[in-house]
């Protein structure tokens, strides 16, 4: 577990994350200019579903069959089982344990990416196909809990119009247009782009944004003060729960380890892109101070430093 831990650790991305933190509590003006940040954001979407779809175009039916069907049901389980937490142990507003769950329903695509790096530097590379996964794994936990949301605390949106937000959303629009990009480009076309969307350029834009993550998180480590221990409780603990749940699920459907830790990182993380404003505009009155401190400054950093090398352990355990 030892060495595990220290790729993970002394890696250059979770290295510009603790920069990006410490930068921002010691006082530096330290920031990425906001057009650069969004632009890498796009950039590594875009890039993941143009991989995901080139290799998903070299994978049979077969073998993606089940684990699309496991991670739909991935998709469905975790927003209930957040949702009953939140609601039964956490005695939380409907809103605030709707808009919470919906978070925790949905995908944090930078874990996925952080995720992918850290098994191909154990030399157990996730499968081509796996970011065909996680766009499947993005819209329907925030769509089930605003559900619940709406219809519990009784707005009058019609649900149909969640559903768009989820799905015309940029993370869906760049991911499931990348991967058919992807999957359609002949491979000699594919091979005059990939240079500029694989390999070091990609892990290089990774590392700057997650320096920029950094600071974003630092920003909400105050909020802990007024949240309370549950929340903290509930940001670890869920990501450990669902993370398990992941790569068991994974393991359970044939996936290597390498990939089964992917899903398993997937399972664990918490949206803090696709899902607030799909929250903001359902349940308006929904404390966003609760989701995102819980996402963003629980969950993330958890996931990036400790949660993705537990994972990978537990997926090579069950392998062996």
């Amino acid at each position: 577990m030892g060495s595990i831990l220290e790729v993970n650790l002394l890696s250059p991305i979770t290295l510009a994350f603790a920069l990006g933190i410490l930068a921002r509590r010691i006082g530096s003006d330290l920031s990425l200019p906001r057009e650069i940040y969004g632009g890498l954001g796009i950039y590594l979407l875009f890039a993941l579903g143009l991989k995901g779809g080139h290799e998903l175009a070299q994978a049979s039916l077969a073998t993606i069959a089940l684990p699309v069907v496991a991670t739909l049901a991935l998709g469905c389980v975790r927003p209930l089982t957040s949702w009953t937490v939140l609601r039964g142990v956490g005695r939380l507003p409907v809103a605030d344990a709707a808009g919470i769950a919906a978070h925790y329903g949905s995908v944090s695509a930078v874990t996925f990416i952080a995720a992918l790096t850290f098994v191909d530097a154990m030399g157990d590379p996730a499968a081509g196909f796996l970011p065909t996964l996680l766009a499947l794994l993005e819209s329907p936990g925030i769509a089930i809990a605003l559900m619940i949301g709406a219809v519990k605390a009784g707005t009058s949106r019609p649900v149909g119009e969640v559903v768009h937000e989820v799905l015309a959303g940029r993370t869906l629009v760049l991911l499931v247009g990348g991967l058919a990009i992807g999957y359609f480009s002949a491979p000699e076309a594919w091979e005059q782009v990939q240079p500029f969307f694989d390999g070091a350029v990609f892990k290089g834009a990774l590392t700057l944004f997650l320096l920029e993550m950094g600071i974003v998180a630092a920003d909400r480590l105050d909020d802990l003060k007024t949240t309370g221990p549950f929340l903290v409780a509930f940001g670890i603990g869920m990501a450990v729960v669902h993370g398990i749940l992941g790569v068991a699920v994974g393991h359970a459907v044939g996936l290597a380890p390498g990939s089964a830790t992917v899903l398993g990182a997937m399972s664990a993380s918490a949206s803090y892109i696709a899902a607030p404003p799909a929250v903001r505009i359902t349940l308006p009155e929904a404390n966003p101070t609760l989701s995102l401190t819980a996402s963003l400054a629980i969950t993330f950093p958890f996931n990036i430093v400790v949660g993705i090398p537990l994972y990978y352990r537990f997926a090579t355990f069950l392998a062996a």
